[in-house]
């Protein structure tokens, strides 16, 4: 039985540098770790790949042999993997048994949102044994806007939904968290994805978005009915923020629990409760790379007051 990571999200969340610095972290902690390119657009990788789908098809090719643009050739190439997943079995029996794999996927959203071709790939890597994870990275930087993190919120819970893998939602780049602006709230209400009332009433104070009010009350209820999104946080150029999210990704495809490396018992039963608080994760995050403001920390108390005069 093999364990691996399905590393997804948006493009430019940071995919491929996610990869090679896992690959790096996983290698100096011992583990045996092959990278498996599946994204045909991705002509430059930092890592070599143990398997690369441009062996098989490229979006370059599609894109000249076929017209199609970058999105209608990335959806093709995925189809085309799937009419010809013997290949990629063929490609992967070699690792099967003694790596821990990595699969870097295309940066395309509705590969997992709504589009079969990639379920249906993960679908077979199961039915090959392989424990997944599916490891979605999306930008920190979208918390800085209210809208764009509904957005965000939106996307994660569509491909939970989709991709019906065991699932860590990641908040990458944390380091640049403040690069397009100041957060609103502090940054635990954006990975427990607290009370969005709050995120509402700061939506209102804009009035471009104050006419779809309704509209995004919609999109926040159904966000809360669901209650499944939250987020961990990460800079990959940090070993504590990279063993706290292998913490959660190992557990999360049963590797903390296999017999594959040595383990304390100490260190399961802390993965098994949880003895881990996320929320002091996030408050030494918010202490590394937020600065303190003021008007961030009057935010809550502003809306409480609007909902008062309300």
């Amino acid at each position: 039985m093999a364990f691996a990571q399905v590393v997804i999200g948006p493009p430019g969340a940071g995919k491929t540098t996610y990869c090679n610095g896992m690959k790096e972290f996983l290698t100096n902690l011992g583990r045996k770790v092959a990278v498996v390119n599946l994204d045909p657009a991705n002509d430059s990788l930092p890592y070599e790949a143990a398997v690369d789908v441009s062996d098989l098809i490229t979006a370059s090719d599609v894109m000249d042999k076929l017209k199609l643009g970058p999105n209608g050739s990335l959806v093709y190439c995925m189809e085309y993997l799937e009419k010809n997943v013997d290949w990629l079995q063929a490609q992967l029996k070699p690792l099967a048994k003694d790596y821990y794999i990595l699969f870097d996927c295309p940066g395309q959203v509705e590969l997992y949102t709504h589009h079969n071709s990639m379920r249906n790939i993960v679908a077979l890597l199961q039915k090959w044994k392989y424990n997944l994870v599916a490891v979605h990275l999306v930008d920190s930087h979208y918390c800085s806007e209210p809208s764009k993190f509904i957005s965000v919120l939106l996307t994660s819970l569509s491909t939970m939904l989709q991709m019906e893998l065991p699932h860590v939602n990641i908040l990458s780049k944390i380091d640049l968290v403040e690069k397009y602006g100041k957060l609103a709230f502090n940054l635990d209400y954006y990975t427990e994805v607290l009370d969005l009332q709050y995120l509402l009433e700061y939506l209102g104070g804009d009035p471009f978005l104050k006419k779809f009010k309704k509209l995004n009350e919609a999109l926040i209820g159904l966000v809360q009915d669901y209650s499944l999104v939250s987020f961990i946080t990460l800079n990959v150029q940090d070993k504590e923020s990279m063993l706290d999210v292998l913490k959660v990704v190992d557990k999360a495809n049963g590797y903390v629990f296999g017999d594959l490396e040595e383990r304390n018992m100490q260190a399961l039963m802390s993965c098994a409760v949880g003895a881990d608080f996320e929320y002091f994760k996030t408050a030494s995050a918010q202490e590394k790379y937020v600065k303190g403001d003021k008007d961030v920390a009057n935010v809550m108390e502003h809306c409480d007051m609007s909902d008062e005069e309300s």
